[in-house]
């Protein structure tokens, strides 16, 4: 058998499951290679405890090489070009020819899009932004706090609303409920619009029973940072003391100049196969552009949100693809597009969503009762994450696969 370099640029949760897989299925004969600029992984999903206080940052941080099987070769640098003529990736100088290559580059956040956003708003969707919102929270003695969706797609469907409550219960566990107001605006006509309108009223209920004031179809402009005015598209501008911002978004620049992306800048994948425009391509993760049936508004098809879980299955999905090329099978998997979240509440609750988002005519989905269960859910993935990966597969890892069976959380070990 030939032997085969698979190239995974991006170390996130695609990247890390799409190098374990691959390794785990292939001979050592076989070159993986995982870029990663980080040599820190931080889990994301936790930035929101971190924001609270209920984490340190330490305590969601963890090299990345030990989250990976022995047998991959771990890079830390910075992908500076993407050749697909060449079937080449550039990084540090160093160039590596690929016969498989994996995109996993997620999506950057881009806040100088929004005039005096940077100057004014904090955010909890980056570690070190996180970090400095949990020392703003601290310090911040009452007020109007407005936190802002500015512009779709955004990573987490959720993370808007979770932010939104989990700041309100922070205040409220300080005694200072009724010195906060609390108001989010988003460009989207409800929360989680792929979600179907009952799910968006059952979150815009759970927000109200929050005290927070609930603003849709607001497309925010610019931002004013001596007058704390944020001023939206038609709509009366709106003063604040504090911002929080869900940033735009956007793919890296390697992505958008790699000729595999759309006019958008994300790249366009086979809704089954995860097949990018390119031989012996594929990309996963937030980086995509996946249509799903259904449309945001009339003349705008849905996409598929951009989220971990759905990173996590399609990196299982192209693995398989690509060892069965490897070993002269045909391929079989196909990416299903069941996913789901737990929606954190405060108070040590949460909501749990789960569908299919490529049923057709259009997504379904629905919120299961919230309780203390998805909470601990999310407790029992976390430290299911972090753990050294030789750690998943010792009574530890069997422990934390237990529970997850018993709230129905697909972890795989």
């Amino acid at each position: 058998m030939t032997r085969k370099t698979i190239v995974i640029v991006g170390g996130g949760v695609g990247g890390i499951v799409v190098s374990n897989e691959l390794r785990r299925n292939l001979p050592l004969s076989h070159r993986i290679v995982l870029i990663e600029k980080n040599a820190v992984h931080t889990f994301a999903p936790s930035y929101l405890w971190l924001m609270t206080g209920d984490r340190t940052p330490e305590k969601i941080s963890t090299p990345l090489k030990s989250l990976v099987r022995d047998g991959i070769e771990v890079i830390h640098a910075e992908v500076t070009k993407i050749d697909v003529s060449r079937k080449s990736v550039t990084a540090s100088n160093q160039e590596l020819n690929y016969d498989y290559l994996v995109v996993a580059l997620g999506a950057e956040l881009a806040p100088e899009l929004i005039p005096g956003l940077s100057e004014s708003a904090f955010s909890y969707y980056s570690f070190t932004e996180t970090v400095r919102l949990q020392k703003a929270l601290i310090d911040f003695e009452g007020g109007t706090i407005g936190i802002v969706v500015c512009s779709m797609p955004y990573k987490c469907p959720g993370a808007p609303h979770e932010g939104a409550m989990l700041i309100a219960d922070y205040f409220q566990k300080r005694g200072m409920k009724e010195k906060i107001k609390i108001h989010l605006f988003t460009p989207e006509p409800q929360p989680m619009p792929v979600a179907g309108p009952q799910l968006g009223e059952a979150v815009k209920q759970m927000l109200a029973t929050k005290g927070i004031s609930f603003h849709p179809l607001h497309k925010i402009i610019s931002v004013n940072s001596q007058s704390r005015e944020i001023s939206f598209e038609g709509k009366d501008p709106f003063h604040f003391n504090m911002l929080v911002a869900i940033p735009p978004h956007r793919a890296p620049r390697i992505v958008r100049e790699s000729g595999l992306s759309n006019e958008a800048g994300w790249i366009p994948v086979d809704r089954s196969t995860l097949k990018a425009n390119a031989e012996n391509v594929y990309a996963i993760g937030d980086v995509t552009a996946l249509g799903i049936p259904g449309r945001w508004k009339p003349d705008v098809p849905m996409m598929l949100p951009k989220a971990g879980v759905f990173a996590h299955d399609q990196a299982e999905i192209v693995a398989k693809r690509i060892t069965d090329e490897i070993n002269g099978q045909s391929p079989t998997a196909q990416f299903c597009g069941t996913g789901y979240c737990m929606l954190e509440a405060g108070e040590g609750m949460a909501g749990f969503a789960y569908g299919d988002f490529l049923n057709d005519p259009h997504p379904t989905l629905q919120l299961r009762n919230i309780g203390r269960a998805w909470h601990w859910g999310k407790i029992i993935f976390e430290q299911w994450w972090l753990a050294p990966f030789g750690l998943k597969k010792n009574i530890f890892g069997l422990l934390l696969k237990l529970g997850a069976k018993m709230l129905r959380i697909p972890i795989k070990l």
